[in-house]
């Protein structure tokens, strides 16, 4: 299986050491922004080409599978140019800039008859599709709302990022909403069911920036700081609070309510607590097999990969349909949510998602 990824950092972060452990692929081309950050990590992991033009990669390589990980307005452009070369599409998160691209995106993988894939990785989480069962089997009962934060300190310092730093600019599809944010709505989604309403702010809190390097001073127009809650069709309410602008960093923390009982999960140390009505919180954690796998980095996020890239590979080698993950479906229903963020954002109003959202 001959795979090509577009974008050096989470390719050497995540990608690359998890492709290591799925039979079968042969990672042949890499393209970055910089020629130097493409040919160190090809370097490190033995692969043969690398580019500063993903177009050129795709142009001089036969791929069977495109891994996108990208600023976020290159999603749809690499995702389109993928497809007509005949590949399938594993595409970073938030799948694009707005549900026009996504659906764009959708359209085009289903006429080409190829896979496709947003990297909700967390769906590969062991802890995570336990909470999902529990709540399919009724464990909980019926789900009244959850709670998510999200409180960190990155963003923090005006001079806590480089000038130009695309997870800053909105231009560039920036901003803790789709970083954090993407993730966070198809977690929701995957347990809960289609969002119905939405209501939130998307916030640039500290816009006056420095340059980590040189002092020179540049304005950061991505939101550093998201909230929102989301009315879901089952009646039940998920209020979401990401921060990059504390002083300190708390972490993650996700809260599930039901009428039979109560959902802990900390991202800080992966434990998954759970509480029966009026009852003690036992610890039902599960250790994810694949993270004693060798050469792996560390953390929720790079071991999760694993499974999505296998998942990925196996459907591609027996010719089958995804059996999990988040598909361009997901990705198109998590991007209305969104931007309805950012237009709850402007009109300070709840916004009704269309129905096609919402099955």
């Amino acid at each position: 299986m001959k795979v090509g990824i577009v974008g050096a950092s989470f390719a050497r972060a995540a990608y690359l050491p998890a492709l290591r452990h799925v039979p079968g692929a042969e990672v042949v081309a890499l393209a970055s922004g910089r020629i130097e950050s493409a040919r160190s990590a090809a370097t490190e992991f033995g692969i043969e080409h690398a580019y500063d033009d993903w177009q050129a990669m795709l142009a001089n390589h036969d791929l069977d599978l495109v891994l996108i990980a990208t600023p976020t307005d290159l999603h749809a452009p690499i995702t389109l140019a993928a497809l007509a070369k005949g590949a399938h599409v594993v595409c970073e998160k938030p799948t694009a800039m707005d549900a026009g691209e996504a659906k764009a995106m959708l359209d085009a993988a289903e006429a080409a008859g190829r896979l496709h894939m947003v990297d909700h990785e967390l769906r590969f989480n062991p802890n995570r599709a336990r909470v999902a069962d529990m709540i399919a089997y009724g464990d909980l009962g019926e789900i009244r709302h959850v709670n998510i934060a999200n409180i960190g300190a990155s963003w923090a310092n005006p001079a806590s990022r480089p000038k130009g730093d695309w997870w800053s600019l909105s231009e560039h599809g920036g901003g803790r909403l789709g970083a954090n944010g993407s993730h966070q709505v198809d977690m929701l989604r995957w347990w809960l069911g289609p969002v119905a309403s939405v209501v939130g702010q998307a916030l640039v809190v500290v816009p006056d920036r420095k340059d980590k390097a040189t002092g020179e001073a540049w304005t950061a127009t991505a939101d550093d700081l998201a909230y929102f809650t989301l009315e879901m069709a089952s009646g039940a309410l998920a209020q979401v609070f990401m921060s990059g602008v504390a002083a300190n960093n708390i972490g993650n923390l996700t809260q599930v309510f039901g009428s039979k009982g109560t959902i802990i999960l900390d991202n800080e140390n992966e434990k998954l607590l759970f509480a029966k009505a009026g009852g003690s919180f036992e610890d039902i954690t599960i250790a994810d097999p694949n993270s004693g796998l060798p050469g792996l980095n560390k953390g929720v996020w790079n071991v999760s990969v694993v499974g999505g890239l296998r998942e990925m590979a196996a459907a591609i080698v027996e010719n089958r349909p995804l059996a999990r993950g988040a598909t361009f479906h997901d990705g198109l229903a998590n991007q209305h949510v969104l931007d309805a963020v950012k237009l709850s954002t402007r009109t300070r109003a709840w916004v009704d998602l269309p129905a096609e959202a919402c099955k």
